[in-house]
């Protein structure tokens, strides 16, 4: 089975459950969590390691979460650690979050730009995106010096590449393009 497929089939069920159980908030700060600690080298070691039997991987995600965590996580967590896939526990965290966040309506979108922007810029912009998509924009700012200027902007599956380097390329294409055409 494709691993996107296995990742968004256990996050779906565990979204499901934790609407159904009313505890979708509680599950959801869970998921941040696990996705922060597994972001870790050495928790993607352990998560990796076949040499680590699922019992004691259990025990350690247990002493590691135990009371900090729903019950309901800490299932998700043993079930996958006893059918071995708990390679995909960061993937599972990442569909879940993504998935709360479509529930309650939040967009992420990324800008990328040359230099920091001001805060009533960003206001400007979090602003046309939630008049446009008629949503609540949780805006990601990346820093990127090589895009020289303009912008790069993803909403959800949304691309504007606006950056003076794309429209260099573009014309450096075109320039190509018509050199060759004149041969």
């Amino acid at each position: 089975m494709n691993d996107s497929k296995i990742s968004v089939r256990y996050a779906r069920a565990l979204f499901q459950s934790a609407l159904e159980k009313n505890i979708l908030d509680k599950v959801f700060q869970d998921m941040i969590l696990i996705s922060e600690v597994c972001k870790n080298p050495e928790t993607k070691e352990f998560l990796q390691s076949p040499i680590i039997v699922p019992s004691k991987k259990e025990a350690i995600f247990k002493a590691i979460f135990g009371d900090n965590v729903e019950q309901i996580t800490l299932s998700l967590i043993d079930l996958c650690v006893r059918h071995g896939r708990e390679s995909y526990i960061p993937a599972i965290a990442r569909v879940f979050i993504h998935e709360t966040k479509k529930h309650k309506g939040i967009t992420e979108t990324v800008l990328t730009t040359a230099v920091r922007i001001d805060d009533s810029l960003r206001e400007q912009i979090t602003g046309l995106i939630n008049h446009n998509f008629n949503t609540e924009v949780e805006l990601k700012e990346n820093i990127d010096p090589e895009i020289i200027g303009g912008f790069i902007l993803q909403i959800d599956d949304s691309y504007i590449d606006a950056s003076i380097r794309n429209k260099l390329r573009k014309i450096k294409k075109e320039l190509i393009g018509s050199a060759a055409a004149a041969k």
